[in-house]
C-alpha cells in the first residue's frame, strides 16, 4: 500500500462513498428521472435522505468485508479460506430481520441454497444471472492490502460466483474491485478507461480454476477459455460506450441513456464511472447525478461513490452526511483496519 492510499485513507473514503450513495438512490430506485425530479427538485441540490437508511447493496459490502477479514485474519487468501466465511456471512444477511431492502432475487434464491452446509457453492451458484448484485459488493476486495494480482481477481470473482455466476457478472466484479485498487493507489482517473480495457484484454482467456473449480462446466461452454471470454467480451463493449461517453455525454442528460440502466453488471459498473468521471473533482455532484437516473439508482450511486472515494480519501465526504449514515460504525472500522 502506497503513503498515498494511507494518507487520504482510501479505504474509508470508498466504503463511505459507498454507502452514502446506496441511500441516496435507495428513494429513487425504480423511478424515471421526471418523477425523481417532481419528487426531490433540481437533481444538484438533492439532499441525504433522514433518516440516511441503506440497502442490501451496503449489507452485502459489509457482510463481504467481515469474511475478508475473517479469512486475511486465519493467513495467506486462498479460495477455501475465503469461501467458507463469506459464504457464513452471506448466509446470515440472508437469515437476518434486517434482509428487507428490496433484495435482488439472484442473491435471495443462492443464499437459500447456500444455507445447505453440504451443498457445493457451485451448486449454488446461479450461472445464469449477471446482475448487478455481485459487482456492487466486491470494493472490499480492491480496498484490502497486501493481497498479490492474482489473489485479488481469483477473490472478486469467487465471491460473485457465490451468488452471480455467469462470467460476465465474474468479469464486471474483478474490474470493480481494479478499478477500485487503482484509484486508491492514485491512478490518474483521465486514463482510468484505458488502464480496464487493457486489463480486461489480458485477462480475456483466463479462467482462474484455482478459485472457481469447475464452474464453467454449468454453463455449456466448450471451454473454461470459452467461458469467461464471453464476459469479457460483454465488459469490453460496454468500456468502448464508455470512452466514448466521457468525451460526448452532457452531464445534465441521464448517464443511463449512454452506457445502460445498470440492472446487470457491466451496465451498472460502466455507468457508476460514468457518473464519477463526470464530476472527478465534485463527488456530492457525482453521488446525485448517479441518484437521479432512470435505472438501478442505489447500485449506481453505490459503485460512484466506492470509485469516488478511493480517488479522494475519507476527507471528501462531509461530515453532516458521512455521521448519519446507516452502518457507520462498522463502515468506519473496516475502512480504519485497511487504511493502517
Amino acid at each position: 500500500m502506497t503513503t498515498t492510499t494511507v494518507t487520504k485513507r482510501a479505504a474509508t473514503g470508498a466504503l463511505t462513498g459507498l454507502a452514502l450513495g446506496d441511500a441516496l438512490g435507495f428513494p429513487t430506485e425504480f423511478n424515471d428521472v421526471p418523477s425523481i425530479l417532481a419528487k426531490t427538485g433540481p437533481w444538484r441540490e438533492m439532499d441525504l435522505p433522514r433518516p440516511a437508511i441503506v440497502t442490501d447493496d451496503t449489507q452485502l459490502t459489509l457482510a463481504l468485508g467481515r469474511g475478508l477479514r475473517t479469512a486475511m485474519d486465519r493467513g495467506p487468501l486462498t479460495p477455501k479460506s475465503l469461501e467458507r466465511p463469506v459464504r457464513e456471512e452471506f448466509v446470515e444477511w440472508y437469515r437476518s430481520p434486517e434482509n428487507n431492502r428490496a433484495p435482488g432475487n439472484t442473491c435471495l434464491t443462492a443464499c437459500g441454497l447456500l444455507a445447505d452446509a453440504e451443498r457445493r457453492w457451485q451448486d449454488a451458484s446461479r450461472v445464469g444471472s449477471k446482475g448487478c448484485g455481485a459487482n456492487m459488493r466486491v470494493a472490499p476486495i480492491g480496498l484490502a492490502p497486501g493481497l498479490t494480482d492474482e489473489q485479488r481477481a481469483g477473490a472478486a470473482q469467487l465471491q460473485s460466483a457465490l451468488t452471480h455466476g455467469h462470467p460476465t457478472a465474474l468479469a464486471a466484479s474483478d474490474l470493480t474491485a481494479h478499478a477500485v485498487r487503482l484509484l486508491a493507489e492514485g491512478a490518474e482517473p483521465t486514463g482510468l478507461v484505458g488502464l480496464l480495457r487493457s486489463y480486461a484484454y489480458d485477462n480475456r482467456t483466463r479462467y482462474h480454476e484455482f478459485w472457481l473449480g469447475d464452474l464453467w462446466t454449468r454453463a455449456g461452454d466448450a471451454s473454461p477459455e470459452q467461458f469467461i471470454a464471453r464476459g469479457w467480451d460483454e465488459c469490453l463493449d460496454i468500456l468502448g460506450r464508455l470512452q466514448e461517453a466521457v468525451r460526448t455525454v452532457s452531464p445534465e442528460t441521464d448517464p443511463c441513456l449512454a452506457t445502460g440502466e445498470g440492472w446487470i453488471a457491466e451496465e451498472a459498473l460502466a455507468t457508476g464511472l460514468l457518473c464519477f468521471l463526470l464530476f472527478v473533482d465534485e463527488p456530492l455532484t457525482a453521488l446525485r447525478r448517479a441518484a437521479c437516473t432512470a435505472g438501478d439508482s442505489d447500485s449506481i450511486a453505490c459503485l460512484t461513490g466506492a470509485f469516488a472515494g478511493a480517488h479522494l480519501g475519507a476527507d471528501t465526504w462531509p461530515a453532516a452526511w458521512a455521521d448519519r449514515i446507516e452502518y457507520r460504525g462498522e463502515l468506519r472500522e473496516l475502512g480504519t483496519l485497511w487504511d493502517a
